[in-house]
């Protein structure tokens, strides 16, 4: 069973606490009015009002919210590191600035969640080209003045006490300790800015207040080809991590083999997936993590060195995600993962649920347009202009142009940040330089085109030697795992054959 709210759990304003001496936060709860596919509505009422059951202002609450426990977390999104799995795409942003599914961002999936889950105060730490990252925070996730949630950045900084950047996921907590502790809550909720799924955390929460842990770590079944890249844990009859190694390969690998069917899992399923890995997702108590940090001054990272240190002296506990989880760090996994989404009738994730949605930035865009084209098995974003073209199995962002006579196919193409004006193409068509979009008569194949690329007329692109890795950034792509990624801003002159 849950416990209760203690009194005076409330969200406090920063008025000054006689007793403990540090600022709180003091306000009403807020209550949610709607929550619709692209916005959030909250409202803020006097603490002594009295609304009758089920209604607020006239309007019924549809949602049914999942307990104020969750008021008590204080969620905290790791930006990663430079991205280096992700180069050309993290070039000139941050990972999880990295479009998805043709309109949203990869942080949008942890943010979201959040939200979902009532957990309205969430800080995102950042280090790596950052820029876009922040503004697109900034203008997606505005939860007025009338609630104490928030989204709110922390980039890596330089103090007289420690001039050092982030050197780790425990470091960059370390680093803003002293904010987080100003917060009245009980928990810190720890996640990735890399990963898809969706999940609530009110349940992840409650299984760790349930356990009484210290720590509690989100893991899922894995088979052993993707086991060495995660952190792997055994665990006895109540849970409780008693290993855990990060990465582990070759005889370490092996000994991390368990009976999965504890977990749940056929025998059947066991047997594909020996391995309990760790998905990044860690819920800490406020004092724990204080006391962790402490003891471990030296520790940067979590999953390589604090809760490996942790499991001796703390209850360190393992909740089980049943849902689907993937870990898109790298080109080929990015890639995968967007193109999934194309799976019918039913793709192993989907955008599509009214009851728990993924938010982004409001574009107001016009409808896609399309003229005598031919689309099967894809996803088209919004604001998109085809005209006379085959699109098979593939994944078009926002504002993406493609002329007569293209045929793209298992491909991602990105689309544009902004549209460019007809005087401009027109002046551009007329000396022979390729503008902004998908030129006429060119062939997309196995590829990621990124933002605002502008592809000739006549170009091939279709990785026509089969080369597994290439980088020819002067030639404004590279080629990783045998998919040609089109760098963002890329000029690829007219007749180009990839």
């Amino acid at each position: 069973m849950l416990s209760p709210l203690r009194p005076g759990s409330r969200p406090r304003n920063r008025a000054l606490n006689a007793k403990s001496k540090k600022h709180t936060r003091r306000l009403p709860a807020p209550l949610p009015l709607t929550r619709g596919l692209n916005e959030i509505s909250l409202f803020c009422l006097p603490p002594l009002s009295t609304i009758p059951d089920g209604w607020t202002l006239g309007m019924r609450i549809h949602r049914q919210s999942r307990g104020s426990f969750v008021k008590r977390v204080l969620g905290i999104i790791l930006g990663g590191g430079a991205g280096t799995r992700l180069y050309p795409l993290t070039k000139l942003r941050a990972k999880p600035a990295v479009p998805l599914a043709g309109k949203y961002r990869l942080i949008d999936i942890p943010v979201s969640n959040c939200i979902n889950s009532d957990i309205l105060k969430i800080y995102v730490l950042t280090q790596f080209n950052s820029a876009s990252l922040n503004r697109h925070l900034v203008r997606a996730y505005n939860f007025s003045g009338l609630t104490d949630g928030f989204v709110e950045v922390l980039a890596a900084q330089q103090t007289p006490k420690d001039p050092s950047w982030f050197q780790g996921t425990a470091d960059a907590v370390r680093k803003y300790i002293w904010l987080f502790d100003e917060w009245d809550i009980d928990e810190y909720l720890i996640l990735s800015g890399d990963h898809l799924y969706r999940m609530d955390y009110s349940q992840f929460v409650q299984r760790h207040r349930e356990t009484n842990a210290d720590i509690t770590i989100s893991v899922l079944p894995c088979d052993e080809k993707r086991a060495s890249a995660f952190g792997l844990m055994k665990i006895d009859e109540t849970g409780r991590v008693v290993d855990f190694s990060e990465k582990p390969k070759g005889d370490a690998l092996t000994k991390m083999k368990v009976d999965t069917t504890q977990l749940g899992l056929s025998p059947e399923e066991a047997k594909e997936s020996p391995y309990i890995a760790s998905m990044g997702i860690y819920v800490f108590k406020k004092e724990v993590m204080k006391d962790l940090l402490e003891k471990y001054p030296n520790s940067t990272d979590f999953g390589k060195e604090i809760i490996p240190s942790a499991r001796q002296d703390y209850n360190v506990q393992a909740y089980l995600f049943n849902g689907y989880w993937a870990d898109i760090g790298t080109i080929e996994a990015f890639y995968d993962a967007n193109l999934a989404l194309t799976q019918q009738p039913k793709p192993p994730f989907s955008f599509y649920d009214e009851k728990a949605p993924i938010y982004s930035r409001s574009r107001y865009l016009p409808p896609t347009k399309l003229l005598d084209c031919e689309v099967s098995q894809s996803m088209i974003g919004e604001g998109c202009i085809l005209k006379k073209c085959n699109i098979e199995h593939s994944v078009l962002g926002i504002r993406t142009r493609v002329e007569a006579g293209c045929e793209i196919k298992d491909s991602l193409i990105m689309g544009s940040d902004y549209y460019q004006p007809f005087a401009e193409r027109q002046s551009q068509i007329g000396s022979g330089k390729p503008t902004i979009g998908i030129g006429a008569n060119s062939t997309i194949r196995r590829a990621i085109v990124d933002k605002n690329a502008s592809i000739g007329q006549n170009v091939k692109i279709v990785n026509k030697d089969g080369v597994d890795e290439a980088e020819r950034e002067s030639d404004g792509f590279y080629i990783r795992n045998g998919i040609v990624v089109v760098l963002k801003n890329a000029v690829i002159p007219d007749g180009t054959i990839i």
